[in-house]
């Protein structure tokens, strides 16, 4: 398909997308400050201007830079934004982690998200899901269906690539921005989520991110417990962190830049740091073995 075609395709879409929103009046946007929900809220205050309400769950779950993002471009579109806390990790369910975990999280946040859609007086409670997300497990689809989300940029069959294409050109800064899911998809599935390894870990990946690195996951797994004796008689798990990294940036990896990786994460509580040589993924976890 020459480039012509495939944008006059792509506008096709986004007048479809924008004639979907028209129709619904006044929306309510869970909004995380990412390429789609971004996107999402700027053709959404296009089209209805001051009928659109943004929502940020504020979770140990989301990391707190990424939460600071979403105010400020909420704020850059002028779109109301409001904000929610999630209890995720009260939640017995979600806490051990099977592998419907993101059902468990998506329906709590969708009941909170209803109410707060009731008092607000709208009809609709739209997320970000994109006509791509459709090749990707994602257990929190049932909780949609049953909250009765809506997905216009799936609906307007709007895929990833053409997601980030329109947001280039409408100058939105998370054209390229990484996806950047909850930090419990880093635990396997099966061991318990708590809050020590949701700390290990955002603080792990903002140290990658500060030595540069932009396409980040440090998936964390329990070790055995340690034979080595304690005065209070406690046998602390040790953790393994498996890093994974976009196959262009492994080229970063100096002697030292390594030893200031393995420094960092042994003060946070990991024993064991390797490299995932296959690179960044989306969706390792659902197929990695337990170690």
């Amino acid at each position: 398909m020459s480039y012509e075609l495939r944008m006059e395709n792509i506008e096709i879409k986004l007048r479809k997308l924008e004639n979907i929103l028209k129709k619904m009046g006044r929306v309510l946007i869970a909004y995380s400050g990412g390429v789609d929900t971004t996107f999402l809220l700027a053709i959404a205050k296009k089209v209805l201007k001051d009928k659109v309400v943004a929502v940020t769950a504020v979770s140990p779950l989301y990391p707190k830079k990424e939460l600071e993002f979403a105010q400020e471009q909420a704020k850059k579109l002028g779109v109301k934004h409001l904000f929610i806390h999630s209890n995720e990790l009260k939640d017995k369910k979600f806490v051990a982690n099977p592998p419907q975990r993101c059902y468990y999280c998506k329906n709590g946040l969708y009941a909170q998200l209803h109410k707060l859609a009731e008092k607000e007086r709208i009809k609709f409670i739209l997320d970000g899901t994109n006509y791509s997300d459709r090749k990707d497990f994602r257990p929190g689809r049932k909780a949609g269906e049953k909250w009765q989300i809506r997905h216009p940029l799936e609906e307007a069959k709007l895929t990833k690539d053409e997601i980030r294409l329109l947001s280039k050109e409408m100058g939105l800064v998370t054209w390229d921005k990484p996806a950047q899911p909850c930090l419990a998809s880093r635990i396997p599935y099966g061991e318990e989520i708590t809050l020590q390894k949701i700390k290990m870990v955002e603080s792990a990946e903002n140290f990658l991110n500060r030595l540069g690195f932009r396409e980040i996951r440090v998936r964390t797994y329990n070790g055995t417990k340690s034979q080595l004796p304690m005065t209070n008689n406690q046998l602390p798990n040790l953790y393994w962190a498996r890093i994974e990294l976009a196959k262009e940036e492994m080229v970063k990896l100096s002697p030292s830049i390594m030893n200031k990786i393995v420094k960092k994460l042994k003060t946070l509580g990991y024993r064991y740091i390797t490299l995932d040589l296959e690179g960044y993924r989306m969706g390792s976890m659902h197929v990695s073995p337990k170690l």
